[in-house]
């Protein structure tokens, strides 16, 4: 049930284009427009039109009364006056005086003349019929307004069906004792047929409009709408992390839009900088805690090893102590031998814990390598002298070519302590011919300074341990034999402390462990 209400959201989720929405919204408006025009067109037009007429026919009349007070009606000049003003309304005009006499008329239509002069007199004679019969006419009135000035009305000619709008009153001559009458008729066309034509017009012209208004509306629309879409898709890849998007504005020109680009290309930048910062922030905050978690590691190793090794040189010393302290054996030369092993495993353990410290000063970077250039042949030299008794005694050949002094840059005192640890290392494991050959090898810009010795090869599975802490290979040795496990660690500190090549290769009579120092 939860799947099912879950799709359904998807789908009213669903992104729309704000192209689409801005077109349909244009459309909508033209046809809302169009169709107000078409029912206003209906039901507003023909009063609008009559309200027109009667208010020209009005203003018509005002002015022939004007001029009636202001002259002399038979002149020339006012009857040129009054077609003037007949052809400027549209209108037909017939004036007669008090004794019903005409005086003038204004018509295109001579018939018309005679239909007029019969109103005039039925205006004259209100005891005359409503419906006057002219030459098979029948006109039939309907009032408009009347009032005190004149008498509006709207006329219907049932021999043609022509409609009229009326109007008519009385105009005081020069004398103030007889007056004018005055009719005028302006014909009113079609309105129904004018009303039908222009929505047949306007449909025309409305459809016409639609489509081309569609058209600029999706053009204009895609315009417009480009940059939009354009931030949707920055905006879209910066969800996804990704940075690399910009908004661009090739034109001069500057709206919100583009405002808002350039605010999210900032933002984007912003945003990017800070992403990064807190990446390297936490990158560094587990490389602290990965640290803190070695060093931990380091402590609990270095106490349990060093409890260990430390455990049978204590328990020596403790015992043969013990053995001088109750004397078990009372000659000179018993008591002379528990001394010399207490005093050689103090002198182990004094070797030991020194070692351990130099070791711990490298691994963490309390003591930083003193680059110096020096003789490294001179160096070999010195120390297989001062090593020859140890050679002696362990009937070692030690090999060493005549070389050329060769200098080389790194902390002199530590790279003989490798030297030293490497040369233990070999007397304690040369076994076969108990050859010990030391190597110079000069090679593009650097010398491998090798120590070789014959003997059983390392095994391929505990290679990659024999630089670390308190490993041996042979956990059958004895004490006396081995070492004490932490002699190629100090080597693997030293040389990385310097940033040099170090290693050991295997062979079939015997194995071999290099160093690497620059001689530039």
């Amino acid at each position: 049930m939860k799947q099912t209400e879950t799709s359904i959201g998807d789908k009213i989720m669903k992104t729309h284009s704000v192209r689409a929405e801005i077109s349909a919204v244009f459309i909508l408006t033209m046809l809302v427009t169009f169709g107000l025009w078409f029912i206003i067109n209906v039901f507003f037009l023909e009063r609008f039109y009559v309200q027109k007429k009667k208010e020209n026919i009005i203003e018509a009349y005002e002015l022939v009364v004007g001029a009636i007070a202001d002259g002399n009606i038979e002149s020339d000049e006012f009857e040129r006056d009054m077609r003037l003003i007949c052809e400027r309304y549209n209108i037909d005009m017939v004036v007669c005086d008090s004794d019903k006499k005409g005086v003038m008329s204004v018509s295109s239509n001579n018939q018309l003349v005679n239909v007029l002069f019969d109103c005039v007199l039925q205006y004259m004679n209100p005891a005359l019929s409503k419906k006057t019969v002219e030459e098979d006419h029948i006109v039939l009135s309907r009032g408009l307004y009347d009032g005190n000035e004149y008498t509006l009305q709207k006329s219907i000619d049932n021999a043609n069906g022509s409609e009229y709008i009326d109007i008519w009153g009385t105009a005081e001559k020069t004398d103030g004792i007889n007056f004018n009458v005055i009719f005028i008729r302006s014909k009113m066309e079609s309105i129904e047929d004018s009303v039908a034509i222009s929505n047949k017009f306007m449909a025309y012209v409305g459809v016409v409009t639609l489509c081309i208004g569609s058209m600029l509306v999706l053009i204009i629309s895609k315009k417009v709408t480009a940059p939009i879409k354009k931030l949707y898709l920055i905006s879209d890849e910066m969800k996804k992390l990704n940075f690399e998007a910009k908004y661009e504005n090739s034109s001069d020109y500057k709206n919100e839009i583009d405002v808002l680009g350039q605010n999210m290309n900032e933002l984007s930048e912003t945003l990017e900088t800070s992403i990064k910062d807190l990446k390297n922030a936490n990158i560094a905050l587990k490389h602290d805690i990965a640290k803190k978690e070695e060093i931990d590691e380091m402590r609990k190793e270095f106490l349990s090893n060093v409890s260990h090794e430390l455990k049978t040189p204590i328990a020596l010393i403790q015992g043969y102590a013990e053995g001088l302290k109750e004397g078990i054996n009372d000659d000179e030369e018993n008591r002379n031998f528990y001394c010399e092993v207490i005093m050689d495993e103090a002198s182990k353990m004094n070797i030991m814990v020194k070692k351990l410290l130099t070791l711990n000063q490298l691994e963490f970077g309390n003591e930083s390598a003193n680059m110096e250039r020096f003789d490294i042949v001179e160096m070999v030299k010195n120390y297989i002298r001062s090593a020859e008794l140890l050679a002696k005694q362990k009937d070692v050949t030690v090999k060493f070519g005549d070389y050329h002094p060769i200098f080389v840059w790194g902390d002199e005192f530590k790279v003989e302590e490798v030297l030293q640890n490497y040369y233990s290392n070999a007397i304690n494991h040369v076994s076969g011919d108990n050859i010990i050959e030391i190597k110079l090898v000069h090679k593009d810009g650097k010398v491998r300074v090798s120590v070789f010795n014959t003997g059983e090869s390392i095994p391929k599975e505990n290679i990659d341990y024999i630089w670390d802490k308190f490993y041996k290979v042979d956990k059958a040795r004895t004490r006396e034999y081995g070492g004490s496990g932490v002699g190629l660690s100090i080597v693997k500190a030293i040389m990385e402390s310097m940033q040099q090549d170090y290693g050991v290769i295997n062979y079939a009579n015997g194995v071999e462990f290099y160093f690497e120092l620059e001689t530039k």
